[in-house]
């Protein structure tokens, strides 16, 4: 894929932190991993500031994501297959 914006994502967040991501997927969702920058998901690298908390969402991955020059966003986008690949990474 390589581009978010190719997905159908819902925005949770915009113009955030990565601190107010962690704290807001810690909160709302019971099952999250936190992973490293440069964790690629989507065919995109992840980056941000460590840790990077992912929450799961039934099919759905939560995840803070960055885009130049319009700032941090939390993204809710059905991701199955990088849900299997979270819960191999644990």
């Amino acid at each position: 894929m390589g581009c978010i914006e190719e997905t159908k994502y819902e925005v949770i967040l915009k113009n955030t932190t990565f601190k107010e991501c962690r704290e807001y997927v810690r909160k709302n969702f019971s099952e999250f991993y936190q992973v490293n920058p440069g964790y690629r998901m989507f065919d995109v690298y992840i980056i941000g500031v460590p840790p990077i908390t992912i929450g799961v969402d039934g099919d759905y991955v939560v995840f803070p994501y960055t885009k130049p020059c319009y700032g941090t966003f939390l993204l809710r986008i059905r991701g199955v297959d990088e849900i299997e690949e979270l819960k191999k990474a644990k």
